[in-house]
Order: structure tokens, then C-alpha cells, then sequence
């Protein structure tokens, strides 16, 4: 089973820029899309961005087109979020998630960004 552990959450002012990270465990890890997902308080889990195993493809909520990147390291077994212009809005508990069988989830990294 895949294990999926977030970093880089973090305090920084709207405007600022932070990069998440999230490391997986497991050898076929390049062969699974990669998805975050954040959640913030009061509110359900949301679909933010996710790339294809082969770094052929990504989305991305509407929302955060153009602000928010993901990328993927096969060689490193870890994906990205490159977060830019951070909005208030963008306060949340990210997540890294894939489906590799079952689903599987990190614990989540807080972000915050203050006014």
C-alpha cells in the first residue's frame, strides 16, 4: 500500500508563495496520477489539482488556474504544489491523495495565509 506524507504547509501573507510537498513510499509510484486536495474549516474536502503518472496531463480547480502548479519527481517518488499569489480563500489542510487500489491519503499540511 502506498503511504503519502505532505510537508511545506506553513503562516505567509496573501500574495506570498509556498511549495508543498508530498513523498511517497513504494516502488510503483510512477505508475499512479497524483491529485491534492485541501479542506478548510466549516468545509468539505475540495478537488484542487492532479497530475497523470507519465507528466502528460494536469487540472486544476478553476480557482486556483494560473496561481497553483503540480509537478512530479518519479525519480524522487514525490509531487508538488507550487502555490503563488496565495489568497485568504486559500486557507486549508492540503492533502496529497492517490488511488493505487484503494485510496490513499497523507495527513495533510496546514496552510495558512492571512490578509
Amino acid at each position: 500500500q502506498v503511504q503519502l506524507v505532505e510537508s511545506g504547509g506553513g503562516l505567509v501573507q496573501a500574495g506570498g508563495s509556498l511549495r508543498l510537498s508530498c513523498a511517497a513510499s513504494g516502488r510503483t509510484f510512477r505508475s499512479y496520477d497524483m491529485g491534492w486536495f485541501r479542506q478548510a474549516p466549516g468545509k468539505e474536502r475540495e478537488f484542487v489539482a492532479t497530475i497523470s503518472w507519465n507528466n502528460d496531463s494536469t487540472y486544476y480547480l478553476d480557482s486556483v488556474k494560473g496561481r497553483f502548479t503540480i509537478s512530479r519527481d518519479n525519480a524522487k517518488n514525490t509531487v508538488y504544489l507550487q502555490m503563488n499569489s496565495l489568497k485568504p480563500e486559500d486557507t486549508a489542510v492540503y492533502y496529497c491523495n492517490t488511488y493505487a487500489g484503494s485510496w490513499a491519503w497523507g495527513q495533510g499540511t496546514q496552510v495558512t495565509v492571512s490578509s
